[in-house]
């Protein structure tokens, strides 16, 4: 019998593919787009990644827990399927690996600021390529061991409660020079990774409780930015917040322990955790959808061969900024995959259903 994921596994797998770089400079962001308790936003963007997962339940309800490559291969012309195919594997082999990059980025900066950040890049590639040849199940098998090791993190916030000012937190909603629409995509690219729960309907069990852990872990990721975010908004004021690059770091900092100097630098090693799912979860997706365009390619040298051009491509972008707007603009990409691809099933499954009624 095939193994099938527990919807626990998924629950964390969706926490983790989501929790990427994007929280480390998030608070900031929320501050430079919405202003004051830009916090709250985040309750706006729960709404819009809720409805966003209703359209993908409703493919997999529709399409009877059908992989997504069956129901467009059975309904559309090759010749108009696998370009969209190579677009996806695109975007998100590049950007699993630019997340990587700019995770490298920074650690490199504040602990290896000698070693070559692609040497770094590369060590973690290979980390990648083991986890993702051995197949989605060992994946989310890790991904619930990194949970544990890294979730004890949010225990540190209490730190900050004693420093903790409600007078940061103004009685001004969304005030002062704000830039709501640009900065909400920004925004948004941190809640993306649940629409990968697209390409585990073979992998799961046909019932509802699949559809409600991928709700349950992006609850949880919405938890924990909130988390994050109404402890930055409380302990720095909105002037700091709007010139810090990433608060959640410049907030670790202040953490003292008589033993261990630096903490932030060994805490920052921990995320390691969950940005390799993340990066994993992204490859994995690419290498299915080549999957299927060359079926009888082996899965270990087709991980290879985008791990590899991935790589290559990450090569390019040498700074923060620049990784950051590439970063940018496949976020902006992967948003329309999220919104796109699930509204295109339903289209799908929708005119397949009038076409079986009328026969």
């Amino acid at each position: 019998m095939k193994e099938k994921l527990y919807p626990f596994h998924v629950v964390i797998l969706i926490y983790m593919i989501q929790t990427g770089v994007v929280i480390f400079s998030l608070p900031r962001l929320l501050a430079q787009s919405f202003g004051y308790n830009g916090w709250a936003s985040l309750l706006i963007f729960t709404g819009v990644s809720t409805f966003n997962i209703f359209l993908i339940s409703f493919v997999y309800r529709l399409g009877k827990g059908r992989s997504i490559f069956d129901i467009l291969e059975n309904s559309m012309p090759k010749v108009l399927v696998y370009p969209l195919y190579l677009v996806m594997i695109s975007v998100w082999g590049i950007l699993g690996c630019i997340v990587g990059k700019l995770y490298i980025i920074i650690f490199q900066m504040i602990a290896f600021p000698t070693t070559p950040p692609m040497f770094l890049n590369a060590l973690v590639d290979i980390i990648a390529y083991l986890l993702i040849v051995k197949g989605i199940y060992s994946i989310s098998k890790a991904a619930t061991s990194f949970f544990w090791i890294s979730i004890w993190m949010l225990l540190l916030l209490v730190f900050f409660l004693h420093d903790f000012e409600w007078a940061n937190l103004t009685p001004f909603l969304f005030m002062g020079k704000t830039e709501m629409i640009k900065g909400g995509l920004d925004i948004y690219t941190a809640f993306l990774g649940y629409e990968l729960s697209l390409l585990l309907f073979p992998y799961v069990e046909k019932n509802n409780k699949f559809i409600k852990s991928v709700y349950i872990g992006n609850l949880f990721t919405i938890s924990t930015y909130l988390l994050i975010s109404f402890i930055c908004f409380g302990f720095y004021s909105l002037g700091q917040l709007t010139k810090m690059n990433y608060p959640l770091l410049d907030l670790l900092s202040y953490i003292r322990f008589p033993f261990i100097e630096r903490i932030e630098n060994l805490l920052f090693g921990f995320f390691l955790f969950t940005e390799l799912i993340t990066i994993v979860m992204y490859i994995w997706s690419a290498v299915e959808t080549l999957h299927r365009i060359i079926p009888k390619a082996n899965t270990n040298w087709l991980t290879i061969f985008i791990l590899g051009g991935c790589f290559v491509v990450t090569w390019i972008p040498d700074s923060i900024s620049e990784i950051e707007r590439w970063l940018r603009y496949l976020g902006y990409a992967e948003i329309g995959i999220a919104f796109g691809l699930p509204l295109l099933l339903v289209g799908i499954l929708f005119i397949s259903k009038g076409a079986d009624r009328n026969a």
